[in-house]
């Protein structure tokens, strides 16, 4: 069993959420959109603190999905339109607005209330089935986030970026917990390395050091093979900790099944 990580994100995850609100709503080829965010990371390390790469280059992932020109540059945020389509719900829990007996929608940051806000809905919505993720910028707490995804994966749901929609840094993680997966063509994915709370990033740690063990971890239960879960997560790694990478949906579908 991987040991659970504590990663605990500040507050300028919000605030620079706020700030790139205001971005243009399409960013021309070869533009830049950044964000800067910040968390610390708590080293732990798996059962058998073994190595979890055969060699230096495997955490650089494979060249075919995590070389630069395979993907999409930085494009636009969210524009604030999206967020007009939630309607009228039936309740709010946190982040989480019940539109029907089915549906859910999501917007906004995962804090460490959110999994109980989301165990509550699920008790008072037995039959949601869908989670539409509108505008995600990522967690406040790493460890509920990565509490929250396994729930999500438990509960069997569906997990849906609709058009307009954007799941940035941790989200990501919650739209990969679908037990099926949907998004738009033009939905967004922003990912981006982590950094622990010396300022050390994830390439700054040995290939085989056993902190990389959480994410790979639960790549692997949310459904991808050993190649696929180190790819992916070479590539959030590629960008640095204080800018974000926009993936597609199309790049997504390199590395996880879609409906």
């Amino acid at each position: 069993m991987v040991l659970p990580v504590a990663l605990v994100r500040s507050f300028f995850v919000a605030l620079c959420a706020a700030v790139l609100a205001f971005a243009p709503a399409h960013a021309q080829q070869g533009w830049t959109v950044t964000t800067t965010v910040s968390w610390t990371w708590e080293d732990v390390g798996g059962e058998d603190g073994g190595a979890l790469f055969d060699n230096d280059e495997a955490l650089a992932g494979d060249e075919a999905l995590a070389g630069d020109t395979d993907f999409a540059p930085a494009r636009r945020y969210a524009p604030s339109a999206a967020l007009a389509t939630l309607g009228h719900p039936k309740a709010h829990y946190g982040p989480f607005a019940v539109i029907d007996a089915t549906t859910v929608r999501m917007a906004g940051d995962v804090t460490s209330a959110t999994p109980r806000q989301f165990a509550a809905m699920l008790a008072a919505f037995p039959g949601l089935k869908r989670l539409e993720m509108v505008d995600c910028p990522g967690s406040l707490d790493e460890e509920a986030n990565l509490i929250l995804a396994r729930a999500i994966r438990r509960a069997g749901m569906e997990t849906i970026v609709p058009s307009g929609g954007s799941v940035r840094s941790g989200a990501v993680e919650l739209w990969l917990a679908g037990a099926t997966r949907r998004a738009a063509p033009d939905a967004e994915f922003g990912v981006h390395s982590w950094a622990d709370e010396h300022g050390r990033e994830a390439n700054d740690y040995p290939p085989n050091d056993p902190v990389h063990a959480e994410y790979l971890g639960l790549y692997r239960e949310l459904g991808m093979d050993d190649a696929r879960a180190r790819a992916f997560y070479a590539l959030t790694n590629s960008t640095p900790f204080d800018e974000v990478r926009y993936l597609t949906r199309d790049d997504m579908a390199r590395f996880v099944a879609l409906n």
